[in-house]
């Protein structure tokens, strides 16, 4: 049985309770992250973590363990398991107590929990691309969060879903914002464009290695708006995410993106993130 990490102790699944009135339960008030595992090791995995203490403070939370110390025991988890390739999920909520919706006015201990996932890269749709689907961007203002309210998320995924499509790509009105579990780019004359790090959108870590990569390599990068039609309109589209890595989006709602396949500098970006991977454990950029 996989090991997972509970309030900071390594137990087995069937020795984990979680109370009823937990308020990540009740009420989605917690945050999360998923970091990917390579070869054993974490990837981006500080990263990752300035982002969760980020949102635990956007939200008033306090996360329960020094940075280096919770590094530390995720590290260890992925051992104990003897993960190769996967993800480790972990998820802090403010903790138990009597259902009211502000927050309780005595100090309570907080709920945290990890574990481990076996994850394949999604290599063959990587390399041939994926379809995706337009859908109203319906979340609340400050998807800058990364919070357990996914509900209009889950709602543009399945709409995707339905159709077979792989990604639901979101937009205000006609403004693209992400997709329901990733960041979107457009390629337009070797220029990559991709709406900036606002309240609107999760600054995705991937995306951050993508950017950081661009300007590494001469490829001009645009953090703007862009809309439904420059989307169409776009000589090539990707998503980025951390278990999607850099995936080409070669059809929406049908249409093929020009010519239906995925563009060069995608590919470019590929192999460019494919040496992030090779090289983790060093010190990256993003």
């Amino acid at each position: 049985m996989e090991k997972i990490l509970f309030n900071g102790e390594v137990k087995n699944r069937d020795e984990i309770a979680i109370d009823i009135e937990d308020r990540g339960y009740q009420f989605g008030d917690g945050i999360y992250e998923v970091i990917r595992i390579y070869n054993g090791k974490m990837f981006t995995e500080n990263e990752h973590l300035t982002r969760l203490y980020e949102s635990a403070e956007k939200i008033q939370m306090v996360v329960p363990f020094e940075f280096e110390e919770l590094k530390s025991k995720l590290a260890e988890l992925v051992k104990t398991n003897g993960l190769v390739d996967g993800i480790i999920y972990l998820q802090l909520t403010r903790g138990t107590s009597l259902r009211q919706h502000h927050f309780p006015s005595e100090p309570i201990e907080p709920t945290f929990v990890a574990y481990t996932r076996d994850f394949v890269r999604p290599i063959t749709k990587m390399e041939n691309g994926v379809s995706a689907k337009l859908v109203e961007d319906i979340r609340w203002l400050r998807c800058d969060i990364k919070s357990l309210n996914l509900l209009g998320n889950l709602l543009a995924k399945q709409e995707a879903a339905a159709v077979g499509g792989f990604e639901a790509i979101q937009h205000r009105g006609e403004t693209v914002t992400e997709g329901s579990s990733s960041n979107v780019f457009i390629i337009k004359s070797g220029e990559l464009i991709t709406h900036p790090a606002t309240n609107l959108i999760l600054n995705g870590i991937t995306r951050r290695c993508i950017i950081d990569i661009c300007h590494q390599n001469g490829i001009k990068v645009n953090e703007e708006p862009f809309t439904v039609n420059e989307l169409m309109e776009a000589d090539e589209i990707f998503i980025a995410s951390t278990t999607s890595e850099v995936m080409p989006i070669v059809k929406i709602d049908e249409v093929e993106i020009a010519t239906g396949k995925p563009g060069e500098v995608t590919k470019t970006l590929q192999n460019h993130f494919n040496q992030l991977i090779v090289k983790n454990g060093e010190k990256l950029n993003c």
